[in-house]
């Protein structure tokens, strides 16, 4: 019976069929054996990785065949085997192949970068292709890598003639009612498999590798497409409104700062300065791309990657448990600007209707500051000249043809070609970078009112490329990415003190994210560990050793700046802070945490709570052995469920 698929029409799609599931368990055990230290190997979880990767490259496969088997079904009898029939099911077949065997093949790569299946990290790589594109290209042998995959479909197409595959698909001529025995069974399964099949059926483990190795990449990247942004009540535990703006006012409650909007939902607080100074220094925020705290000295790293980050930090404050909020650029970006806590699905720096959201901007236009966003690549991406744009902020990035958009009111400065010394897939190098940040500084300064400077920086970032010669490292890996960030970092404060505004400007240095986020577990709070530095106010030095969250960082200044100012942020001034309040919030794009008095609470969107014990020394996450802290499920989900509901409802929305 299995032979007989194989010698009529349908022999080269069953060929497809088994040439797809071959690869994909091959990908599978390759990964498999990749992560063996970080997977059970009882045969019991070995099996149900294997029995759900099957049954989700089955789904895959399904969706692949379905264009093929209606052209199968209809093409007419009579024009079988012929130059028409040869060249359209050559072309279809090869299509097949080549979309299929090419994403097994980027599968290798992601799964280094991120220990995941693809996800919404590739959805949006497939939106924005300039940078994704060149990124690739600039990263590994493409023109290799197509030779080799043209090879491996020529070779199979040359096994499927050697084993009469094609003479069965081209001689048999069954009628309509013999095909459409096989096709519509195909064409249902792949109905009731898009249907009825989700992702999270493969998540029967609590270890996310085993997990990740049970799903298929293809079928990943199509169910992170749907849900592109989840709806927090539909999918998370909820408790009643009224209970829930309780316990957020009581979590936001601080020494300073009053209420002002005595409404139940109301989290309008006045800071209320003793000291009512009025000085207002310029800000430069450096936002460093993928950078870990344990890559930099001052966090034990023995390579001495970073000596000019290291000497920063000793001679300012640094923030030795300061945990970023999420796992790429656009989250950081959403807690330095916005002060919240992670939403689920996308970051609403990249969501609809972000425009004008109560923010740091909102403070420092009340403090007549200028406002910059300084970015090496073209702002389009990720939506991040929209986000800012309609903040108030100037727009200063490599302009590659996306315009503005008509709905923000503010300036673009290109960065000229003529100013570029050096640029890869996602923008001009971090020297050439701070560059156009001192040419504005240099102009706005003669301006008579404060500047604000938000800069995000790539070069640590891959390809991982710099200038020739900038340093005696080989280009191509991370540390060496690190080393020129961490030079380039020190030559700009160098040719900044230089500078007559230099005595009046604090710089901020912090992560957007850390360079990995793979781990056993859902959530990996190490892997959410940033440095964070405020640099050059006045005497203020030294370490401050409290769990704080990148929401805090900008509220922490304005609290050190002396301000009085209005606030609807989450953040909170981290020296007002005490051990009872010491917390910080992580998240992916489905799973949101805190973590507060060494228990990390999550909650998923199955609306399941899960809790787990944190040691801070071993830096070791286990599962909570004691019976649920109810107190803090609570806590977690009223933090998250407001923040998404004030979103939702336009309440982070002010007059602008």
């Amino acid at each position: 019976m299995f032979k007989k698929l194989f010698q009529g029409r349908f022999a080269l799609l069953f060929s497809f069929m088994l040439t797809y599931l071959t690869l994909s368990t091959i990908l599978r055990l390759i990964l498999l054996i990749w992560s063996i230290a970080e997977v059970d190997l009882q045969i019991s979880d070995v099996l149900q990785i294997f029995g759900f990767g099957l049954y989700f490259d089955i789904g895959t496969l399904l969706f692949f065949s379905v264009i093929y088997s209606l052209y199968l079904l209809f093409f007419p009898k009579r024009f079988i085997g012929s130059i028409t029939d040869r060249i359209l099911s050559y072309f279809m077949m090869g299509l097949m192949l080549f979309i299929s065997i090419f994403s097994i093949i980027g599968e290798v790569p992601f799964w280094e970068e991120f220990s995941h299946r693809y996800n919404f990290i590739a959805v949006d790589y497939l939106i924005y292709t300039y940078e994704v594109v060149q990124n690739i290209n600039q990263s590994y042998p493409i023109p290799l890598i197509l030779i080799l995959l043209s090879s491996v479909i020529f070779a199979l197409f040359y096994l499927f003639q050697r084993k009469k595959i094609l003479q069965h698909t081209f001689s048999a001529k069954p009628g309509f009612s013999r095909r459409s025995i096989i096709v519509i069974p195909i064409i249902l399964l792949a109905f009731v498999y898009g249907f009825f099949s989700k992702n999270q059926q493969a998540e029967w483990s609590a270890n996310t590798y085993e997990n990740e190795l049970s799903k298929n990449g293809v079928f990943s990247l199509l169910a992170a497409y749907i849900s592109n942004e989840l709806d927090y009540k539909s999918f998370y535990q909820t408790l009643p409104e009224k209970e829930a703006y309780a316990l957020l006012k009581d979590e936001l409650d601080q020494k300073g700062a009053a209420y002002l909007n005595l409404e139940k939902n109301g989290i309008l607080r006045k800071v209320d300065s003793k000291n009512n100074f009025r000085e207002t220094p310029n800000i430069i925020v450096i936002t460093v791309e993928s950078l870990s705290a344990e890559f930099l000295g001052i966090f034990g790293n023995k390579e001495k990657l970073t000596p000019n980050l290291d000497q920063l930090a000793m001679e300012g404050l640094s923030f030795t448990k300061m945990y970023a909020t999420g796992t790429r650029t656009v989250r950081g970006m959403e807690a330095l600007t916005l002060c919240v806590p992670p939403s689920p699905g996308q970051s609403i720096v990249r969501r609809n209707h972000n425009e004008h959201l109560f923010s740091i901007a909102s403070v420092l236009r009340e403090k007549n500051y200028a406002l910059n966003f300084i970015y090496g690549g073209d702002g389009y991406f990720d939506n991040m000249n929209y986000f800012f744009g309609s903040q108030g902020f100037d727009i200063i990035d490599r302009d590659r043809g996306n315009p503005l958009s008509d709905d923000i009111n503010t300036q673009r400065f290109p960065i000229k070609d003529s100013e570029v010394t050096f640029e890869n897939a996602w923008g001009i190098c971090d020297g050439d970078l701070y560059k156009q940040a001192l040419k504005r500084a240099d102009l706005q300064s003669t301006e008579g009112k404060p500047f604000f400077q938000f800069i995000m920086t790539t070069s640590n970032h891959r390809p991982y490329s710099f200038p020739e010669n900038a340093l005696d490292m080989p280009q191509g890996n991370r540390e060496s990415a690190i080393k020129y960030t961490d030079l380039a970092i020190g030559n700009f404060i160098k040719e900044a003190k230089t500078k007559e505004w230099f005595n009046n400007t604090v710089f901020v240095i912090v992560a957007d994210h850390c360079a990995s986020s793979a781990g056993k577990w859902e959530l990996n709070i190490e892997q959410h560990h940033i440095p964070a530095i405020i640099y050059n106010l006045k005497d203020r030095t030294g370490e401050v050793d409290v769990l704080a969250s990148q929401i805090d960082l900008m509220p922490t200044l304005f609290g050190l700046l002396d301000w009085n100012f209005e606030t609807e942020f989450y953040g909170l001034d981290i020296f007002k802070m005490n051990p009872e309040t010491e917390r910080t919030y992580i998240g992916n794009y489905r799973t949101l945490g805190l973590l507060k008095d060494g228990i990390l609470t999550q909650l998923n969107d199955k609306k399941e709570a899960e809790q787990f014990q944190w040691d801070f020394d071993q830096n070791e996450l286990s599962k909570l052995n004691s019976k649920p802290i109810d107190s803090l499920i609570s806590e977690t989900i009223a933090l998250y469920q407001t923040q998404s509901e004030r979103f939702k409802s336009g309440a982070m929305q002010e007059d602008f």
